[in-house]
């Protein structure tokens, strides 16, 4: 019995750990305690099978080393930032301006408080990259208003929610972050091949929202003229649009045209948008007149997130700072825009800095526990097994993907995010390399295989969320003088349905069709090395290009000015005449003073022939 509990003693404690976790107890402890107790079960045995477990107990040291590399990773310094960022934003009301302005811009269509709300999801993905804080607020913005306007309860919740898991996938995402890390690949890498299913998806909600529209049009229906406080005014938008875009081309192309294209474009785009929302600040306050209400306020409210995004993503994508650098102008950026806003108080500031700190220890806390776990995993061969095991399934490629995302997909429902990507992701390293699949590839489907159990009824996060500040009692609108009925459990998961599905295709998408995220290798332009040459200048011949001055009898052009006459290119130098006179080259005895690598051989005297001697005569006496 013993020799078969130490030759299964992998897939025990796995088993043993998750289902631990599965009934809730705390994640990091049960990850330490877990590695710790089958560490020293390990040990005691690790004589009934030496050949699968590697245990000894001067290991348990190395747990210190470990633990002190989770705290030098530059990498994790990203998710302080990102994630203060975002909670800066979120309490600066900037939630509440987009969905203002943007639903007053879609106000005219069918469903464009639908579209806005996804819009602004996308928007908060991208400036505050935490899912919490863009549901509740979307949720506590957006849903009042759709149940005022006759919006259906489903339609209305499972958007929402939907919007506010964006923030899993669009770039700053926590999650591209920790799976970077844990994948060992590079997190700008990560953003890059993350951001055309980003909008893929994004795309794929706003065309359900089209057809919903189409079949039935009262589920979302368009804002009522009264309601729409900016009026219209599109014509003067695209004007400006049209304006900035010819401005910024005209720098581009004509002002900096000398300079490199990341700074090129930078200094376009910055000035261009600058210029845009200093005009519309003066349309404003010196009441010109010139553009409408409706340009004026989606040039001030969009251009300051906008241009958050632009310094922390296209900072990163141009190459120009590292996603933790970006992270850190993200959040000095954040603190300006409230600051300009007049939102940023001491409270303010306060509640931001605690979150973060917790969220940090959280996450750090876990990872010390998953190092622990996995010290321990990995010496009794854990890794190979789980490699054996996915290995083994049919399909090869295509069948590892599928059935890896069936797995996450249903832990996502029981366990949060961070512990998969510390516990699961890790193990799937080695069975992914064997296969040959891109790791950055695998992360973006596992990335958006976490945002689908966002949504999944009963214990997607994400419906939790909603739950918790949608109202379940009928209330009395304020505006239209109407008793709205509340929203029942029931009405939220069948809203998030639909979007299920659109997750579901979205994934089989980009196993099918990779160079949805493998495009990011497409920027480092391959060398060959067969037409790799290398070649050394010359050094003393007058035909050598390094135009310093020669040695001996004048100024030379390409010489290096080196005693002896050293030529790396032409023929060997002649010795007569010259103030080299007899001496060696470079100064140093012994060596000959025509040191040649590239042309002709110098000539070599040849020694004078000896007679051979005749041993059988005596020897002459000079």
């Amino acid at each position: 019995m013993i020799e078969i509990i130490a030759h299964n003693l992998a897939p025990v404690m796995f088993t043993s750990v998750m289902a631990l976790l599965l009934l809730g107890y705390p994640v990091a402890f049960t990850l330490a305690a877990g590695g710790l107790a089958f560490f020293f079960i390990g040990v005691e045995l690790s004589a009934f099978a030496p050949d699968q477990i590697r245990l000894f107990p001067n290991l348990i040291q190395a747990n210190a080393n470990r633990t002190f590399d989770v705290m030098r990773n530059d990498t994790l310094l990203a998710i302080p930032f990102f994630t203060f960022m975002g909670l800066i934003l979120e309490r600066s009301r900037m939630a509440e301006d987009l969905l203002d302005t943007i639903g007053q811009l879609f106000g005219p269509v069918r469903g464009g408080l639908a579209y806005a709300a996804i819009v602004v999801g996308a928007l908060l993905g991208a400036t505050t990259g935490v899912v919490a804080a863009s549901v509740i607020a979307m949720g506590l913005i957006s849903l009042p208003i759709m149940m005022r306007y006759g919006y259906d309860r489903s339609l209305a919740t499972g958007t929402i929610a939907a919007s506010g898991t964006l923030a899993q996938i669009v770039p700053p995402s926590l999650v591209l972050i920790v799976m970077s890390d844990q994948l060992g690949r590079s997190v700008g890498d990560m953003y890059v091949g993350a951001l055309y299913p980003a909008l893929m998806i994004i795309a794929m909600y706003c065309a359900y929202i089209f057809f919903v529209t189409l079949i039935r049009p009262n589920s979302a229906p368009a804002l009522p003229a009264e309601f729409r406080t900016l009026g219209g005014g599109v014509t003067s938008l695209f004007a400006m649009i049209i304006l900035s875009v010819g401005l910024a081309y005209a720098l581009y192309y004509f002002v900096f045209d000398g300079l490199r294209y990341e700074t090129r474009f930078v200094w376009s785009a910055t000035i261009a948008t600058a210029t845009a929302l200093a005009f519309s600040l003066a349309n404003r306050h010196l009441k010109l007149g010139i553009i409408s209400r409706l340009a004026e306020q989606v040039i001030i409210v969009l251009i300051p997130p906008l241009a958050l995004i632009f310094l922390v993503l296209g900072t990163i994508f141009l190459g120009i700072a590292t996603p933790t650098e970006g992270g850190a102008m993200g959040a000095t950026g954040a603190l300006i825009l409230a600051f300009v806003k007049r939102r940023l108080t001491f409270g303010t500031l306060k509640e931001a800095l605690d979150s973060t700190t917790k969220l940090t220890s959280f996450v750090m806390f876990i990872l010390i526990g998953a190092r622990v776990f996995g010290l321990t995993f990995y010496g009794i061969n854990g890794h190979i097994w789980i490699e054996e095991l996915l290995l083994a399934l049919p399909g090869a490629e295509h069948g590892f993907l599928i059935v890896v995302t069936v797995i996450v997909f249903i832990l996502g429902c029981f366990l949060d995010f961070f512990e998969i990507a510390f516990i699961v992701v890790p193990l799937l390293v080695g069975p992914a390399e064997s296969l040959g699949i891109d790791l950055i590839w695998l992360g973006i489907i596992l990335g958006i295989n976490l945002q689908t159990s966002f949504l999944t009824p009963p214990f997607g996060f994400g419906l939790f969320y909603l739950r918790s500040i949608a109202p379940s009692t009928a209330w009395n609108d304020e505006v239209t003088g109407r008793r709205i009925e509340g929203i029942r459990t029931g009405q939220i998961y069948k809203g998030a349905l639909p979007y299920i599905a659109i997750q579901f295709i979205a994934i089989l998408i980009v196993i099918f069709y990779p160079r949805l995220v493998t495009h990011y290798k497409d920027e480092v332009a391959p060398v060959n090395l067969e037409e790799f040459q290398i070649q050394l200048p010359g050094m003393g011949a007058p035909q050598a290009p390094s135009g310093l001055p020669g040695q001996g009898g004048g100024a030379q052009p390409g010489g290096l000015g080196l005693p002896g006459g050293l030529n790396l290119n032409g023929s060997p130098p002649s010795t007569g005449g010259g103030s080299s006179g007899d001496a060696p080259s470079l100064g140093l005895p012994g060596l000959p003073g025509g040191l040649n690598l590239n042309g002709a051989p110098p000539a070599v005297e040849q020694a004078p022939t000896e007679q051979p001697v005749d041993l059988g005569q005596p020897p002459v006496i000079q």
